[in-house]
C-alpha cells in the first residue's frame, strides 16, 4: 500500500511538473522571440535611417506602413507616409536627404509581441534630438507605424529657447 502511495504521488507530481513546464513553453518563446524581434528592429531603424541619408526612398518609405504618420519638428508637420513622400521628394532628388545616426534605441513590446514602441536619440544637424516611434509585425517584417522626431532643448536653455519661437 505505502509503494502504491509513493508510486501515485510520483506520477502526480511528474504530472505537475510535466503542465507546469507546458505553460511555460509559449512565455519561452515569446522571450526568444522578442530577443529576435529586436534585433530585426535595431535592423530596420538603423536601416530607414541610412536610407534617408543615401536618399533610398524605396527603402525608406518602404519600411512604413502605408498609413505611416510622421511628425517633424515643425508644429505644421504631420504627414502620412504618401503626404510624406510628396513633400520630401525634393530631399531624395538629392544625395542624401537627411544624415540622422541613431544611439540610445530603447525598444519595447506588447505581451503577444505584435506591436513594438522604441525611443532614440539622434545625432542630427539640429544637434541632438530624440525619435519614437511605433513598429507592427506584418506578413512583410516589421513595418513603422508612427514616428515622432523632436529637437531637444536643454533644461538650463529653454527660457532663451522660448524666447526665440516667440520672436522677443
Amino acid at each position: 500500500m505505502l509503494l502504491f502511495k509513493l508510486r501515485l504521488k510520483l506520477q502526480n507530481n511528474i504530472l505537475i511538473r510535466s503542465l507546469f513546464l507546458l505553460l511555460l513553453i509559449p512565455f519561452s518563446c515569446i522571450a526568444q522571440d522578442t530577443a529576435q524581434y529586436r534585433t530585426d528592429i535595431h535592423l530596420l531603424m538603423d536601416s530607414w535611417h541610412n536610407a534617408a541619408a543615401t536618399a533610398d526612398e524605396d527603402v525608406f518609405f518602404g519600411s512604413m506602413t502605408q498609413d505611416c504618420i510622421y511628425l517633424g519638428t515643425d508644429e505644421t508637420e504631420k504627414w502620412k507616409r504618401d503626404e510624406l513622400k510628396e513633400w520630401s521628394k525634393e530631399y531624395f532628388d538629392r544625395e542624401s536627404a537627411w544624415s540622422f545616426t541613431a544611439f540610445d534605441r530603447e525598444i519595447y513590446f506588447t505581451k503577444d509581441a505584435n506591436t513594438a514602441w522604441f525611443d532614440e536619440k539622434l545625432n542630427t544637424w539640429m544637434g541632438i534630438c530624440r525619435g519614437s516611434g511605433v513598429l507592427i509585425r506584418t506578413d512583410e517584417g516589421w513595418k513603422l507605424k508612427h514616428y515622432n522626431l523632436a529637437v531637444t532643448v536643454p533644461n538650463e536653455k529653454i527660457n532663451g529657447f522660448i524666447e526665440l519661437v516667440e520672436g522677443k
